[in-house]
């Protein structure tokens, strides 16, 4: 009999409940509720709000809305969306996480005081939603980088302040810190801040530790999740019999093959109702066997 396995501490980070909290109560008021880009970045999830009357929008579609209310989901927004909003008479319901609204004050702060020849750079993923709201607070002048091998844009004789996306990884984060250090200019100044959320962080050594308890790990995760990569690359790390799925479909009834134990886990983004759907595929191809 295979031990199958839910990481107790995967799933929805509190940024993402709180926000499909607030659009499900919205929809149980009207019925009808707009959400500006994916509320989170899994599709079935996505799929089962639009079933209950969430309109996915672009931000194209919202310059073209009046008079309608929004939900802004956690991953936050620039300051334009408010402004768009504002003219459109839109009623926004916020759902911005209070860690990255906390982050898009202190770089609004860092530009707005910053001298003349300092660069704000960003430790994020180019054109995500989040990234493009700390971005917005710079007035887009804000330089994001992926990784170290994007610093060779920087301009190494002005002082630099550096802000990390708040999903991105310690271990990425302390890299970019020490590749700038060694490439400052002397008398320049270099002042980085750790602005990674701990709740996000703070699972990688769980996750391992997870991940290496068990013959197959099931990491079940959207494709657009960012954090889902980052985490399956952490479990895939320990344990190379790790497959990452979005759905139960995509199990392949021959990885069960001579395995003992399966754990399920997935990204912040990942429902607790999908990991349990998953484990009801698992349960069904093991009987069937």
């Amino acid at each position: 009999m295979i031990r199958i396995e839910i990481d107790k501490d995967s799933g929805f980070c509190n940024g993402v409940v709180s926000a499909i909290r607030k659009a499900e109560d919205e929809l149980d008021r009207t019925g009808t509720l707009y959400c500006l880009g994916d509320i989170v970045h899994n599709s079935d999830e996505v799929e089962r709000l639009r079933q209950r009357g969430l309109v996915t929008i672009t931000h194209d579609e919202l310059s073209k809305l009046h008079g309608v209310k929004v939900l802004l989901r956690a991953h936050g927004e620039p300051p334009s969306t408010y402004e768009i909003a504002r003219q459109n008479d839109i009623t926004i319901i916020d759902a911005t996480c209070p860690v990255v609204l906390h982050l898009q004050k202190r770089i609004r702060e860092s530009y707005d005081s910053r001298s003349g020849n300092e660069t704000i750079v960003i430790y994020g993923k180019r054109g995500h939603a989040e990234v493009n709201g700390l971005v917005g607070q710079t007035n887009g002048e804000a330089i994001v980088v992926e990784d170290i091998t994007g610093l060779d844009k920087l301009n190494y004789d002005n002082d630099i302040v550096l802000y990390s996306q708040t999903t991105k990884s310690l271990q990425g984060l302390s890299e970019m810190i020490s590749a700038i250090d060694s490439k400052k200019s002397p008398g320049t100044t270099f002042r980085y801040y750790d602005t990674i959320c701990r709740q996000v962080a703070n699972r990688v050594p769980k996750l391992r530790e997870f991940a290496s308890a068990h013959d197959l790990i099931l990491f079940v995760s959207g494709k657009k999740s960012s954090n889902g990569k980052i985490l399956f690359g952490e479990c895939a790390e320990v344990n190379p019999n790790t497959h990452l799925i979005s759905n139960p479909d995509e199990i392949e009834p021959s990885w069960l093959t001579g395995v003992a134990s399966v754990g399920i886990c997935g990204a912040t983004s990942t429902p607790r109702w999908l990991m349990e759907n998953v484990r009801e595929r698992l349960i069904k191809i093991a009987g069937d066997e």
